[in-house]
């Protein structure tokens, strides 16, 4: 049997051995230049991503809200203010169970129902990472006590933020407007112009009034301030700091104490006035009454007041002075005295015969004067004065209606004034075009006849006739309205509101003097405004108005004590002094307060005394009694 031994092929096994180990060092490089490939990656292309990532876990970037800027008026009073105060607040992200939590809390402070519904709405708004206030303005002692026992109560906390005031609440609550909590409508509102990230941190927005036109100068910056944290969440120090810029402080061309004075003189009367300088444009006081209480709106209104509010039949939310829309009555006679001169239809010495009322050729309807038995013989001048409907009736008729609309649009009828403020009404200048618009029907000649007088489908605002006012005092020359004189920013740089002047009617100066001296004649003896300038140590010029607010059946005699409150005429006086080189023009409504010799032209007596006297009229009763006024 043989044997065989087998040996070893040395060369063979090294081959495979150096090919093992060169497979095995390929795999190590190849892994390596993975690992390389991969540290490249996350350590230089996605620095900046988990650089900020490690940052936010040590980090935390703090809004600082800017102070908001004051409101004043023109002499420097404070209108609209901020002051300090404590809150209660809660960070829904670190709280586990909320309902248990406030009824804890309950036990150190007060908290009200109203507090919990609202803080309960703001949860649905907020970010839960915000801390939301749910107790505001703490008193010293509750601060205390809140203070002492925070170590129960992890996320809450006692913040120090400012708070909005308004020293003349309802008298200037239509003008200033209010701030209220910012709401998901503003958010969205402030991402479309891409100012949502100044506004982080911050509780309030200006809702209306001048608080909400000029929002952005009022806001000013939010600045920032990034705070180091531990892993508890409490801050360690501060890294960097952005201070806010405060927002800009500003000067109203607005008369406070003129404005407290118009505010007195309507007594227990609704209504409306507007007073500017017809220089100008700059507005010297504007009333809406009644008003309401700016505040009860800050930290959100509750339901039970709010009804009280919207429901009320005297609508104090309501800004007649800009919005409200009414016929303005005689109070367009000037406009349309000045119209029938510019177009040639009526000449200065041309005289009517006024037997108490007006009638259409071919037609039996009477549209009647407002006295019965007519005022006779009358001229233009004479029929400024008395307030004669008649001739206007007739003036009309010869005009139409296209010459007419033409006309008062000049003066600005019919369109908003621009105004710097949100929501202004237009008012209505009709025409036979507007009309088929808007109900498909012609134009009737009667539709003419009532425009005439500024009644049928004449609307205007109280701003709107102030402002046509103006124009008239100032020859033709109308400048926009404005309410903001004067801006001042927060290093103490005023930049000035530039005046405008819209128009130069070029109206012949001859027109002007007529219709100008009738106006100065309607407030002396034998006017229907006797009882506003009686005993005037300076030239005044105006006209009363009366509008109807309900129709009256052909030959039916209006008796206002038959009539319920809400549906009695309105009561207008348009006036500016002194009369020869006018400082300050003006339109009163008082909302069915009847005839506007009686009762507007008393408030505008009462404000154009304190503007340009620096004192209030003698009492009205005994002016009244003395003065024995004619009505319109």
């Amino acid at each position: 049997m043989n044997r065989y031994i087998e040996l070893k092929n040395h060369q063979r096994e090294i081959y495979y051995f150096r090919l093992r180990l060169v497979l095995s060092l390929g795999f190590v490089a190849v892994m390596l230049l993975i690992l390389l490939v991969r540290f490249f990656y996350l350590q230089v292309i996605r620095y900046d991503y988990f650089h900020t990532m490690a940052e936010s876990n040590r980090i935390y970037v703090v809004p600082i809200v800017p102070n908001r800027g004051l409101i004043m008026d023109r002499n420097g009073v404070v209108m609209a203010r901020n002051y300090s105060g404590y809150t209660l607040e809660i960070a829904p992200a670190k709280v586990t169970d909320m309902d248990a939590l406030i009824a804890e809390l309950s036990g150190l402070v007060e908290i009200t129902p109203k507090d919990i519904k609202r803080f309960k709405k703001l949860l649905t708004e907020r970010q839960a990472l915000e801390t939301m206030p749910i107790r505001s303005q703490l008193s010293d002692e509750e601060v205390a006590r809140v203070s002492a026992q925070r170590f129960r109560f992890p996320g809450v906390e006692i913040k120090a933020r400012l708070f909005r005031e308004y020293p003349f609440t309802d008298v200037t609550s239509h003008l200033i407007g209010y701030v209220g909590r910012i709401n998901q409508n503003d958010i969205d509102q402030l991402e479309e112009i891409d100012l949502a990230s100044n506004y982080l941190g911050s509780d309030y927005i200006g809702k209306t009034g001048v608080e909400q036109k000029d929002e952005k100068e009022l806001h000013g910056n939010t600045g920032f301030e990034q705070v180091e944290v531990d892993a508890g969440g409490r801050a360690v120090r501060v890294l960097t700091r952005t201070a806010p810029q405060s927002g800009n402080n500003l000067m109203l061309t607005l008369d406070a104490k003129l404005q407290e004075v118009a505010e007195e003189a309507f007594g227990d009367y609704r209504g409306a006035l507007v007073a500017l300088d017809p220089t100008n444009g700059e507005v010297l006081a504007f009333v809406s009454k009644p008003g309401y209480d700016p505040g009860l709106f800050i930290d959100g209104i509750d339901t039970e007041t709010w009804e009280e509010l919207n429901g009320s039949l005297d609508t104090p939310l309501n800004n007649r002075a800009l919005r409200g829309q009414y016929p303005p009555g005689s109070t367009i006679k000037p406009f349309m005295a000045l119209a029938g001169l510019f177009y040639d239809t009526r000449s200065p010495a041309r005289t009517i015969s006024d037997p108490g009322y007006f009638m259409l050729p071919g037609s039996r309807h009477q549209y009647r004067d407002w006295k019965s038995g007519g005022h006779g013989a009358v001229d233009l001048y004479k029929s400024i004065v008395v307030s004669c409907d008649t001739y206007y009736y007739g003036l009309a008729t010869e005009m139409g209606i296209d010459n007419m609309h033409n006309y008062l649009e000049r003066f600005g009828f019919g369109q908003k004034t621009g105004l710097d403020m949100e929501g202004e009404s237009s008012g209505l200048l009709p025409s036979p075009e507007w009309k088929t618009k808007r109900y498909n029907q012609i134009w009737y000649p009667g539709d003419t006849v009532s425009a005439g007088i500024g009644q049928g489908y004449n609307l205007v605002t109280p701003v709107q006739l102030a402002f046509a006012t103006a124009v008239l005092a100032n020859d033709g020359v109308g400048f926009r309205p404005h309410l903001v004189k004067e801006m001042r920013r927060a290093n103490g740089e005023a930049v000035l509101t530039e005046t405008k002047q819209l128009f130069d009617m070029q109206i012949n100066p001859a027109h002007l003097k007529l219709v100008k001296s009738a106006m100065e004649a309607v407030t002396k003896p034998g006017g229907t405004a006797v009882v506003a300038g009686y005993g005037a140590p300076y030239r005044l010029a105006g006209k009363t108005g009366t509008a109807q607010v309900i129709a009256m059946k052909q030959g039916e005699k209006y008796d206002a004590k038959k009539v319920s409150e809400y549906n009695r005429d309105h009561a207008w006086f348009i006036a500016f002094a002194p009369a020869d080189k006018p400082r300050i023009a003006l339109a009163v409504l008082a909302e069915n307060g009847g005839h506007g010799g009686s009762t507007a032209a008393p408030i505008a007596r009462k404000v154009l005394d304190y503007y340009l006297l620096g004192k209030l009229p003698v009492p009205l009763q005994a002016v009244q009694e003395k003065a024995g006024a004619e009505s319109d």
